[in-house]
């Protein structure tokens, strides 16, 4: 497959009844949460309906089907020899990533991010009893990247965990395997576990090379990470992730979460995300096509028609983080654009104060969405 996927008119997508959909009045175009405007991937369409033709709706049972079929596309995709026994299924990343918490910190321990950051990463730590310790990200001409000497003076400080995105969320960053072994190298020394969520993994577009944290020399001894198929496979509302241990020490914190944690996880999306990993591989190449080209749409947009906007192109994700403080201060560009323009983003302030007078975009729809889209912001900051 080479074509770019299609996309339905907004007509037809506002019958969806997700949060996207039903969050503003019909009247905007909400390019905020990261839902995706494609259909689902055919193999994924086709197990979701034989399991409800079947009334096949009960409970899931992950074992040993998750495990072996993300092992597979692991493989496959980022030459990454998974055990399909160190594959735990969890309900979704962040209940993953929260369990994890609960496991390795111990009330009023810190767990440390890099920001601007995915906007739960603020509230799972407290979701855990623990503290959080901010590390912006450096910024230089080819745009973010993990600032390794900040982290090391955020981990002489030693915090318990170390929440990792990679790829990153919202900047797009996709950190290689000279940066994930300098900051392995530093959590071994300062005895910092490091958790990966990594369900942006899938969503790597040309021109990047992903690096799974735990194919890093050293880092099964203090990483986990969280994987699922829901960003790029769509299938966020079906529940359904998975804790990957690469070691002795580190399995033993997967042990440790709560016995009943398997039946959290929902059986439609453990039945799709098997699915997608199995046989979804053809569905992706197009995927990761056709947001290539949104990306490339969107930047040929913004320098001709919002060319006060800056930003770095993503490496990855369907996310873009666009600094728009020539329009305004704090939340004020998200405002305008929502207020004037009828277009919804996602304010800047929710990734952190490193968020100031920036909005995160989801491309991840049609060319003609995107072209009425930024129709209707550059007529904000000009009307």
């Amino acid at each position: 497959m080479s074509a770019e996927l299609p996309v339905a008119p907004l007509a037809a997508l506002r019958r969806r009844r997700s949060a996207k959909w039903r969050t503003y009045p019909e009247d905007v175009i909400p390019l905020t949460v990261a839902e995706m405007d494609f259909g689902l991937a055919p193999p994924v369409l086709d197990v979701l309906r034989e399991a409800v033709e079947a009334s096949d709706t009960g409970y899931s049972a992950a074992v040993p089907e998750l495990g072996e079929a993300f092992a597979g596309f692991a493989a496959k995709r980022w030459n990454w020899a998974v055990d399909p026994a160190t594959v735990t299924a969890v309900t979704d990343v962040g209940v993953g990533v929260v369990e994890l918490l609960r496991a390795l910190v111990r009330p009023g321990e810190v767990v440390a991010i890099s920001t601007p950051a995915y906007p739960p990463f603020f509230g799972w730590s407290p979701e855990a009893s623990a503290g959080l310790l901010e590390v912006p990200l450096g910024y230089g001409d080819d745009g973010y990247r993990l600032d390794l000497a900040a982290l090391e003076r955020a981990f002489a400080t030693h915090p318990a965990v170390y929440l990792l995105c990679n790829p990153h969320n919202p900047v797009g960053r996709v950190h290689d395997a000279d940066e994930l072994a300098a900051l392995v190298r530093l959590a071994r020394l300062y005895r910092v576990t490091i958790v990966s969520d990594e369900i942006h993994a899938p969503l790597v577009l040309p021109g990047a090379t992903f690096t799974p944290l735990l194919t890093v020399p050293g880092a099964a001894d203090v990483a986990l990470s969280v994987v699922s198929a829901s960003k790029a496979f769509n299938l966020a509302g079906l529940k359904c992730a998975a804790v990957v241990a690469a070691s002795p020490p580190m399995a033993a914190v997967v042990d440790r979460l709560p016995p009943d944690t398997r039946w959290r996880t929902g059986h439609l999306g453990v039945l799709a995300s098997v699915a997608a990993f199995r046989d979804g591989g053809p569905w992706l190449d197009q995927l990761l096509t056709t947001l290539a080209a949104r990306r490339t749409q969107l930047g040929e947009l913004l320098r001709d028609r919002l060319p006060m906007v800056r930003w770095h192109p993503p490496q990855a994700t369907f996310l873009a983080w666009l600094d728009c403080t020539r329009l305004g201060q704090d939340n004020e560009p998200r405002d305008l654009f929502l207020e004037r323009g009828r277009v919804a983003v996602e304010p800047g302030l929710r990734f952190g104060a490193a968020g100031a007078g920036h909005v995160r975009l989801n491309f991840g729809t049609g060319p003609a969405v995107l072209d009425e889209a930024l129709a209707r912001m550059a007529g904000a900051v000009t009307g």
